[in-house]
């Protein structure tokens, strides 16, 4: 969710109707299903922008649009595909399916702009939602958008649920950080790990998205540049955005001894109050720890250490997010703590 989403062009994962790159984990979901003893709930990891979201909507829009996995339908289904037009479908694209809750950030009303994190008051609702009698189908589906967004108070809110789930119940946690996620809730979740697209489906889910033409050298570029992520590419066909982008992968490639002048020139290109460069910023900072959380195995150690790094660098941005703080000390503060885990 944007802070501007009633002004973009781009759709959003309750909207979108179509899956790329991901069929081997689609199938794993369907199959769990028509087997009739699907987990209650999954944990959707990955790098951010890949498809997890969309994902997870797709896979309520099937359960919901047909709640009995015995049926014929369910039963010759190869993919968990729902037609736009179905009345779920049209209902979760707007927010209106009664059996059907969506954990997210939300707009702070007095700023205009997201909370910096899942409010633990908002994931309260997952109690009396799951206690509730479903009213169609049996079914009763919740997705979090994104676990990395609980605080402390939200996630031991969650793991209740996930503890003494009522019958007929799903929940899909996205996880944008696989292996930072609390053991608790880890524990109590089927894990399906998704991987960075290839960049022929990152240009065709573009194309979806944005109704621009996959052919487009723009689109091309912007897949190319964008390590997998959809959401990485539809912000990279925004010029500035690139530049930005290149700027911090050029200090990604300095590591562990990033160039001081470099820090100061990428500070000043994210000076002032403007969401998307620190938004876009912070994309990719997490996009790095979260390719060394899920990469090849590392010790422990390292692991744990990448973890706490995430913790540390997301709080602060939080924290400038949220008053306003200048944010070249950012630039510096987010990347002395990169240099430490690139150490090990």
């Amino acid at each position: 969710m944007s802070d501007d989403e009633d002004d973009r062009d781009v759709l959003l994962p309750r909207e979108t109707g179509v899956l790329f790159g991901h069929a081997d984990a689609e199938r794993a979901l369907l199959e769990a299903y028509q087997g009739g003893r699907i987990p209650h709930a999954w944990l959707i990891g990955g790098p951010p922008g890949i498809g997890k979201a969309t994902l997870a909507y797709r896979l309520a829009r099937f359960v919901l649009a047909h709640p009995d996995p015995r049926l014929p339908a369910v039963q010759k289904a190869t993919t968990l595909a729902v037609d736009a037009d179905n009345p779920v479908a049209r209902r979760i694209a707007a927010q209106a399916q009664g059996d059907f809750l969506v954990l997210e950030r939300v707009i702070n009303e007095k700023t205009g702009k997201l909370f910096t994190e899942i409010r633990v008051e908002d994931v309260r609702r997952s109690v009396p939602f799951f206690g509730s009698t479903s009213g169609e189908g049996g079914w009763r589906i919740a997705i979090v958008d994104s676990v990395d967004e609980l605080n402390a108070a939200g996630a031991n809110t969650l793991l209740k649920v996930l503890e003494e789930p009522p019958a007929r119940a799903l929940l899909l946690l996205v996880n944008n950080a696989p292996g930072r996620e609390l053991p608790t809730l880890r524990s109590r979740c089927r894990r399906l790990l998704l991987r960075p697209l290839d960049a022929a489906d990152v240009a065709r889910a573009v194309t979806a998205a944005t109704g621009r033409n996959a052919d487009d050298p723009e689109v091309q570029q912007a897949a190319d540049a964008a390590e997998g992520s959809v959401a990485r590419a539809i912000s990279l066909l925004d010029g500035p955005a690139a530049a930005l982008r290149q700027r911090v992968l050029d200090l990604f490639a300095q590591l562990p001894d990033p160039d001081p002048r470099a820090l100061h020139v990428l500070g000043d290109a994210l000076g002032g109050s403007e969401p998307q460069t620190l938004a876009t910023f912070m994309d990719m900072v997490n996009g790095w720890l979260s390719a060394r959380l899920s990469g090849e195995p590392r010790p422990a150690r390292q692991m744990a250490r990448t973890a706490e790094v995430w913790e540390k660098v997301n709080r602060a941005a939080r924290e400038v997010e949220t008053y306003n703080l200048e944010r070249k000390p950012l630039v510096f503060a987010v990347f002395g703590l990169l240099a430490e885990a690139a150490r090990g």
